[in-house]
């Protein structure tokens, strides 16, 4: 990890010294920024709390029954046999695993689905941020929010136009 980390920091003063190099202005994006608030990523957003709305209600309509068997377990565990007990305690572990895992799976889905998305918004964004760039003469254009930036000007930050522009695209393929 912490190699990682530092060949980003080493790429990123390296690009920084590129840019500088070249007679061209630096841009920079927050990406974050861009999946959040464009009207692409918003609309990503409302499919994946749909997904988290139902993944959750599933979760505690399952969590709920399980109350009602620990409850009722113990309820009758004075009246039951012992080996009737052991075995309706065995039930109510495996179903207790089961909930344990539906809550993981869910997890599991949920980062799927926003890697999944962005892997579609990523390009698009990059495809629209190269255009900003040629266009504006840029020598080159970072993520503020990615490692290795400690600083940028808010002048030349292009956030808001690749918003602008990405939404202009998006909402014309509707």
């Amino acid at each position: 990890m912490k190699k990682v980390i530092s060949l980003l920091v080493v790429v990123s003063f390296i690009l920084v010294g590129v840019c500088s190099a070249g007679a061209g202005k630096i841009g920079f994006i927050n990406m974050k920024n861009i999946i959040v608030n464009s009207d692409a990523g918003k609309a990503a957003t409302v499919d994946l709390k749909k997904f988290v709305e139902k993944k959750k209600a599933d979760i505690q309509g399952k969590e709920a029954a399980l109350k009602k068997m620990k409850s009722d377990l113990e309820k009758q565990r004075a009246v039951m046999a012992e080996s009737a007990y052991k075995e309706k305690e065995l039930v109510y572990q495996k179903a207790y695993r089961d909930y344990k895992r539906s809550i993981e799976d869910a997890n599991e889905e949920m980062r799927s689905r926003e890697q999944k998305l962005s892997q579609k918004l990523i390009p698009e964004v990059f495809k629209i941020a190269n255009s900003i760039g040629k266009k504006g003469g840029y020598a080159c254009i970072m993520d503020v929010s990615t490692a290795g930036l400690i600083f940028h000007s808010p002048a030349n930050d292009i956030t808001k136009k690749v918003i602008e522009e990405y939404n202009r695209e998006y909402n014309s393929k509707k």
